[in-house]
């Protein structure tokens, strides 16, 4: 499609694990067409190599950066040259930043200065300015955890293949791997998520106390970057809202007859 948004998708290879490619290309591929897709680190090193095999399946261009100090991110100075460089260029409608590192915060606001729509993406470790900085920003370990959940329960692995798995892996070796995600929970929290949700009702409801439920997701999507519903355990905004017992919805059928438009409005005590 001709008025399809172009994105240039940008990872940091130093500050995000090579597990979380598939969320990372999945969640890119539903903004629109990513026309760039660059990695930034040190190819060199060995702790690049659970990398290499990403980087044809996700059509990634690897580009190296050496690094020169001990313990110092080479790739975030690359990273924003070349950010710079496709902004000047005007190909691009929007910027897919992926990288647990608050060193992206200014990056990030000088491209949504230039009218581009910037989506961050990173663990719930990532410092709240860079997460604040990006119009939405994705949580990379959270969706894993999540969506991990999932396929357990729809297809739970027998317990002799589990440990089979594990004795292949290296046995106590794999733990930390799941210990870095095992406890990821969002950046924001639901019940800070709960709270904003029935203010806003109180401050933007009609007289009779309902509001359209895609204005009301609106609003929090803009209140909270990191904003996701399936961080909380749901796949619909709606649902999520059908989960607070405080609220209730109705569908509205009178505005055309085919669109269901939906209402939520606070429990009458």
């Amino acid at each position: 499609m001709d008025d399809e948004k172009k994105y240039a998708l940008l990872i940091d290879a130093d500050n995000v694990s090579s597990k979380y490619i598939g969320i990372v290309t999945k969640e890119a591929q539903t903004l629109g067409n990513v026309t760039i897709r660059r990695i930034y680190g040190d190819w060199t090193s060995s702790s690049k190599n659970s990398w290499k095999d990403s980087l044809l399946e996700s059509s990634l261009t690897p580009i190296q950066q050496y690094n020169y100090t001990v313990g110092k991110n080479s790739s975030d100075s690359a990273m924003i040259i070349d950010a710079m460089d496709v902004l000047y260029t005007g190909n691009v409608d929007g910027f897919i930043i992926v990288s647990s590192d608050s060193d992206f915060t200014k990056l990030a606001m000088r491209l949504r200065e230039s009218g581009k729509r910037v989506i961050g993406m990173g663990e719930s470790k990532t410092p709240t300015p860079f997460v604040r900085a990006c119009e939405q920003f994705k949580t990379l370990d959270v969706l894993y955890k999540n969506n991990n959940s999932e396929s357990k329960n729809n297809n739970p692995e027998p317990k002799n293949n589990i440990q089979e798995r594990v004795r292949k892996q290296g046995g106590r070796n794999s733990e930390p791997e799941k210990a870095s995600v095992k406890d990821a929970e969002p950046i924001t929290n639901l019940k800070s998520i709960k709270a904003t949700i029935i203010s806003l009702l109180d401050e933007n409801s009609d007289e009779d106390g309902w509001m359209y439920l895609s204005e009301l997701g609106n609003m929090i999507q803009k209140m909270y970057s990191d904003f996701d519903c399936r961080n909380y355990g749901y796949h619909k905004f709606g649902k999520l809202i059908e989960s607070f017992s405080e609220l209730q919805t109705r569908k509205d059928d009178s505005s055309n007859g085919i669109t269901k438009i939906v209402l939520v409005k606070k429990r009458d005590d």
